[in-house]
């Protein structure tokens, strides 16, 4: 039986947002190969973190620039560590390499930070992106994260693409692993379009594309209103600031809701949702919340990256604001296009989100690299160099802040 301890950037928090989501996945379907999890981590509690016991998962909080990290790692002893986001990896790694050398190393990225980063300071700029923005000091400790580990898990095919063609990482030590739906738990039927009313969008408030969405729907909401003047739009999503609240407006049809205590409720009580990402990085979970509920959706480029292929998008894709403004009354109005649209949905999630078939290629993906680890690292020289000079300053950094902070 393999012991997996799970470094965690925050608590899992499936609620509210796509990466809790994600990291619930990821533990549950090493749960299902029986094996010991336990997820440890220095956040903070917090108002809406998961319960792991639920789930037969051990917790334990750790600190950071602690020494006591490595007597805990070693009395575990686990034959994986998987870090959440590259942060985690910068500050345990190399305490993991010292003490448990033989283990297998993973690195969730949730999705690529230095793309983030780059889209977010674009945009700031009111400048296109390119990928020269990429070359940041975020993207130089991202990569060498994941060259530092033996297995990197990137949700989005285009970041995979982007990686392999911009970073030259090699794709032996990547592996795809989009969101994992359980087709098996997918409603048989959700309420029709005679049933479903107004517009709707959700995602944690302190997620910067989520937060710069709500604004971006304040200029296009007004287009919609012009042409749906009975239409509203209900905005949901965890931890709303006074800056979001105070959008707040019934007049117009544009409604803070805030949190959500059931997600795919207030998901299929909708006609459309609506997703215009400007930023941001990764697969959305809203919208495959989306196609879950049979709901058809607006977004954009950005939105739709990585998630669908080459396979019709189950609502419309467009960066334009009239444009979308226009799609989004279409779709609202046109019962047979909002039917085309739930099944191009339900395609998609049969062809690319199929849990089974993806925690299997996973499993398989760890079980092969474990059975041949010293040959997987010999082949990648890079990570190793990396980990021999870049680690040793992050070390010493450590170790430094460990000695202060005993004074």
């Amino acid at each position: 039986m393999k012991k997996v301890l799970v470094i965690g950037y925050v608590w899992p928090e499936p609620n509210s947002s796509a990466a809790g989501t994600h990291m619930m996945s990821l533990l549950n379907a090493f749960r299902a190969q029986n094996w010991d999890v336990e997820f440890a981590t220095p956040a903070q509690p917090t108002e809406h973190m998961v319960n792991l016991n639920d789930y037969g998962i051990t917790s334990q909080s750790i600190a950071l620039n602690c020494d006591s990290f490595d007597d805990y790692v070693k009395a575990y002893n686990p034959d994986i560590v998987m870090f959440d986001r590259f942060m985690m990896e910068e500050q345990f790694g190399w305490r993991v390499d010292k003490h448990c050398p033989n283990a297998l190393k993973i690195l969730d990225t949730e999705d690529l930070q230095c793309l983030r980063n780059a889209r977010h300071e674009a945009h700031k700029g009111e400048r296109e992106f390119n990928h020269s923005d990429l070359l940041s000091d975020i993207a130089k400790r991202e990569i060498a994260a994941i060259l530092r580990c033996d297995l990197s898990l990137i949700i989005s095919s285009y970041e995979m693409e982007l990686l392999n063609e911009v970073f030259k990482v090699e794709p032996s030590v990547l592996h795809h692993l989009p969101f994992m739906v359980d087709l098996s738990a997918l409603p048989e039927q959700t309420k029709s379009y005679e049933q479903r009313q107004h517009f709707m969008t959700i995602g944690n408030f302190r997620h910067a594309p989520n937060w710069d969405a709500v604004l971006y729907l304040q200029k296009i909401w007004p287009l919609i209103r012009k042409q749906l003047p009975q239409a509203e739009l209900h905005i949901y999503g965890s931890y709303p600031p006074p800056k979001a609240t105070a959008l707040n407006n019934p007049k117009t049809g544009f409604l803070i809701k805030g949190w959500a205590d059931d997600a795919y409720e207030v998901m299929q009580s909708a006609r459309i949702c609506l997703a215009p990402l400007r930023i941001g990085a990764g697969n959305k979970g809203k919208l495959l919340e989306a196609m879950i509920m049979q709901t058809p959706s607006i977004t954009t480029p950005i939105g739709s990256e990585g998630m669908h292929n080459t396979l019709p998008w189950p609502g419309v894709v467009t960066a334009d604001a009239q444009a979308f403004a226009d799609a989004a009354v279409s779709l609202y109005n046109n019962e047979a296009k909002f039917s085309e649209a739930q099944a191009a949905g339900n395609l998609l999630l049969n062809t690319l989100y199929d849990k089974v078939q993806l925690s299997a290629h996973l499993i398989e993906k760890i079980d092969s690299i474990s059975s041949h680890l010293d040959a997987h690292r010999m082949k990648n020289f890079t990570g190793q160099m990396l980990k021999h000079h870049t680690m040793r300053s992050t070390q010493y950094m450590s170790q430094w802040i460990a000695e202060k902070n005993k004074k």
